[in-house]
């Protein structure tokens, strides 16, 4: 099966991409768990969400692109068929017009679920950021500390489909080993795309990284209720749409409660990035060429 990363084909199976592999043997092991995101760099558990909310949370989220006009006319409505020349739509935010959507993410037992991971009270950032990518769309290779890393350095992504995902929807693909790499973890990992005035995306190539450093990348087909949570330090993209049907996803955000908290993604109207607009930027290529990492 081939798959495309920022319109790079890789052979599943093949020297550059593999599977994901699941921990639900270890789901219930706090420790094992651990040792797992150590290893690993990730943790994925097929059905960690319950899936019938997911669905739920699917229909709310297809009647708001409906309402904004970005669905096919002709299509039925759950299929979130693009309608011709739609663009993708961040719905960046607290989204508390879309309760089915928290009742997913704010859950319980999710925050019960970090709880146990993190050996503390967990609490969730209250910004959110849940995605329609169109057909096209994909996530280019990077850390997530570089846009969120003002606080403790212990923050957990977990990515959520939002409906039935295959590979060639768009799915998160991780760098295997890529948690690791203390060289960028030195360099690349002290940004801030804010303060730093820099491009997020480590790089839109995934033969190139893996070559440069090592490792294979890793995706699979989701289901609703799968979800995959990492570090601040992994290596991730998305594959590539192929579809003419709108991936819906989340990423949303989970830490010790008693740590410190980037301020830009909490509060009842989070600010958000900051510094994005006037003075001269820092390209990728340049900072990467700083870093001695071109």
């Amino acid at each position: 099966m081939k798959v495309t990363i920022g319109g790079t084909e890789l052979e599943m199976g093949g020297p550059y991409l593999t599977e994901l592999r699941s921990s639900n043997d270890v789901m219930h092991d706090a420790e094992a768990l651990r040792e797992r995101m150590r290893e690993d760099g990730y943790v994925l558990i097929r059905g960690f969400h319950d899936r019938e909310k997911v669905l739920r949370a699917r229909a709310e989220i297809v009647n708001k692109l409906h309402a904004l006009g970005k669905l096919d006319p002709a299509a039925p409505l759950d299929e979130a068929r693009i309608r011709e020349g739609g663009k993708g739509v961040m719905f960046g935010g607290t989204n508390d017009d879309s309760p089915a959507y928290l009742d997913v993410v704010n859950a319980p037992e999710v925050l019960d679920f970090f709880s146990a991971f993190l050996g503390g009270p967990a609490m969730t950032y209250d910004y959110k950021w849940l995605r329609a990518v169109a057909t096209g769309g994909f996530t280019g290779a990077h850390y997530d500390i570089v846009y969120m890393g003002r606080g403790t350095k212990n923050v957990f992504t977990l990515w959520t489909p939002i409906g039935d995902t295959p590979v060639e929807m768009g799915t998160l693909a991780v760098l295997l080993g890529s948690h690791k790499l203390e060289r960028v973890k030195e360099t690349y990992g002290r940004m801030d795309v804010d303060r730093d005035r820099t491009d997020g995306w480590f790089s839109r190539d995934p033969l190139e990284i893996a070559e440069k450093f090592g490792g294979r990348w890793a995706t699979a087909d989701f289901r609703a209720g799968d979800a995959i949570f990492f570090g601040m330090y992994l290596m991730h993209a998305s594959t590539d749409n192929k579809t003419n049907r709108y991936r819906l996803s989340c990423d949303t955000r989970y830490q010790l409660a008693s740590e410190p908290v980037d301020d830009r993604w909490i509060g009842a109207k989070p600010k958000g990035h900051t510094g994005a607009d006037g003075g001269e930027r820092v390209s990728m290529e340049e900072a990467r060429r700083r870093w001695g990492l071109a």
